[in-house]
């Protein structure tokens, strides 16, 4: 049978946008599945997002941090999640369980995101850009930029900012979700290829492999082959895999093949079996 790699992205309760998610369940989920670990990154959100329309169009799990036209995301239930990593690795002493954090705009936001990681002092922390500067002094969701910008424009905004994260953030060992912003690329709209923006992409990519960092697969949209290419030709070293999981049947989602993906340009599994694959 296939052993799957780590899940080194997945979200639980304690995150404040996944409401079906368990991280209980996800353990059991993991057993089920044979993974030897998987890393809880709950979210750590400090960027309040301007709403540009009504927000009952949000889903009702966003609709509860609404506060004057404002998404103010909660702080991350840091006692909580804690207490509840420790019970679950009491009861699945069979599966390596790390404690983890997914820091959004922590170039942002270098106090409190420095404040959190002293705080919670996590096996693993990974970090990702959610978020776009707007008017000045205010930010929209990516989901939101789409609706009001040419999609080419946002990506190649978001992978401007997703550069000044790598370049102005030193405390994380991944990179998530680089083509976060191609999620919602508008349905009515053609699609451009990931070479429409490709020196966009190397430029994070560059910057990213410099520091010595992984960058991640992440099986929310299969990642284009070509930007794990270029991650390779611009000396990275090291992948992991995230399911980006919200609630426990999307832990490992993809993974097969976002696992042969990249044995097929030269990435393999680590010495230890909860190691980053590395380039063979």
């Amino acid at each position: 049978m296939c052993v799957l790699p780590s899940d080194r992205h997945v979200h639980t309760e304690w995150s404040w946008d996944a409401p079906e998610g368990s991280m209980e369940r996800t353990c059991e989920r993991a057993v089920e599945l044979g993974l030897r670990s998987v890393a809880f990154t709950d979210h750590a959100e400090f960027t309040a997002t301007t709403l540009l329309g009504d927000p009952a169009r949000l889903p009702g799990q966003f609709r509860r941090w609404v506060r004057d036209g404002m998404l103010v995301p909660p702080p991350m239930p840091l006692e909580g999640y804690l207490e509840c990593l420790e019970r679950c690795r009491n009861r699945f002493p069979e599966l390596r369980i790390l404690s983890g954090v997914e820091l959004s705009e922590p170039q942002w936001h270098t106090g409190p995101a420095a404040s959190l990681l002293r705080q919670g002092q996590f096996d693993v922390v990974i970090c990702g850009q959610h978020t776009l500067p707007h008017e000045p002094g205010t930010w929209i969701d990516v989901v939101v930029a789409h609706r009001i910008h040419d999609p080419a424009d946002v990506v190649r905004h978001y992978l401007a900012e997703l550069l000044g994260l790598v370049e102005g953030w030193d405390d994380f060992a991944a990179l998530a979700h680089i083509d976060y912003a191609m999620r919602y690329w508008p349905r009515d709209r053609a699609v451009c290829p990931p070479a429409d923006f490709e020196e966009e992409y190397r430029a994070v990519l560059r910057a990213l492999a410099g520091s010595g960092r992984a960058l991640e697969i992440n099986t929310q949209l299969p990642l284009e082959p070509d930007l794990l290419r270029w991650w390779r030709q611009a000396g990275g070293t090291a992948v992991s895999f995230g399911s980006d999981a919200h609630d426990p049947l999307g832990l490992a989602h993809g993974f097969t093949e976002a696992a042969a993906m990249a044995e097929a340009i030269g990435f393999r599994p680590g010495r230890h079996r909860h190691d980053f694959w590395v380039r063979g």
